[in-house]
């Protein structure tokens, strides 16, 4: 169950519920569903009629509720969201093609990052991470990126382990930051996923300021991914896309 303040309007707790449905990425049944958004049943099984009437929620076969297609295309249709897309997916598509790995596009989301895009193939390391998914900033490539120039304390109350290597200290984070900040791209050594490292360099854009409004990573197998040669390329590809959006 969530520990956030239970949301009091409609709309709020409807998009509680969406939020449960897409951050699983698999189906839910409605107990899993209250557990997670921490509403009641009687209001969540109300509120899962009126999102499946609407086609934002699907009822699967087996009786568990999913996102709609219905939420698919609202998201799509986000102009921001397709016009990032668009312009990096040929930079994406290069990169994959040089290493062979996971290739992820994110953005920040609270103290999420969160995978717009994710582009991968027969060849490339097994992860977890999926396009329209999110992990905590702390532990990830991309989300070390938007943290390192972010003024504010990253490290706010406690931060979750997902593995042995997670950088759960306040001071052993802000160290990898400064090394993020002053080698220009962010390293996540098995932080999220055991067997799998990342590295990831921010994207900007001119009329934005002086933080990133994205970031381009590579993701694979610890054993096989080589740092600084998929750093530079990493690095290549972010200043080519920010040239792309700045024009």
């Amino acid at each position: 169950m969530t520990d956030a303040p239970l949301p009091r309007s409609v709309l709020a707790r409807g998009v509680s519920l969406l939020r449960a449905c897409g951050d699983s990425g698999t189906a839910l049944t409605l107990a899993e569903l209250a557990a997670r958004s921490g509403l009641p049943k009687p209001t969540v099984h109300r509120l899962l009629g009126e999102l499946v009437r609407l086609g934002l929620v699907e009822r699967t076969a087996e009786g568990s509720y999913r996102i709609g297609l219905g939420l698919f295309v609202l998201g799509q249709s986000a102009p921001s969201v397709g016009e990032l897309r668009d312009a990096a997916l040929p930079y994406l598509g290069d990169l994959h093609e040089a290493t062979h790995e996971n290739v992820h596009l994110a953005v920040p989301d609270g103290a999420d990052t969160l995978f717009l895009e994710k582009v991968t193939g027969r060849r490339a390391t097994p992860i977890v991470s999926r396009t329209g998914g999110r992990l905590p900033a702390h532990c990830t490539a991309t989300g070390k990126v938007f943290l390192a120039q972010d003024p504010r304390p990253p490290y706010r109350g406690t931060l979750v382990r997902l593995t042995p290597r997670t950088l759960v200290l306040p001071g052993q984070l802000a160290r990898d930051l400064a090394l993020t900040r002053a080698r220009g791209f962010g390293v996540n050594l098995e932080e999220a996923e055991i067997g799998v490292s990342a590295v990831a360099a921010p994207v900007y854009a001119v009329d934005r300021g002086p933080r990133p409004i994205a970031a381009i990573s590579v993701t694979g197998g610890t054993r096989r991914l080589d740092v600084d040669r998929v750093g530079a390329s990493v690095c290549a590809a972010a200043r080519a896309l920010t040239r792309t959006l700045s024009a």
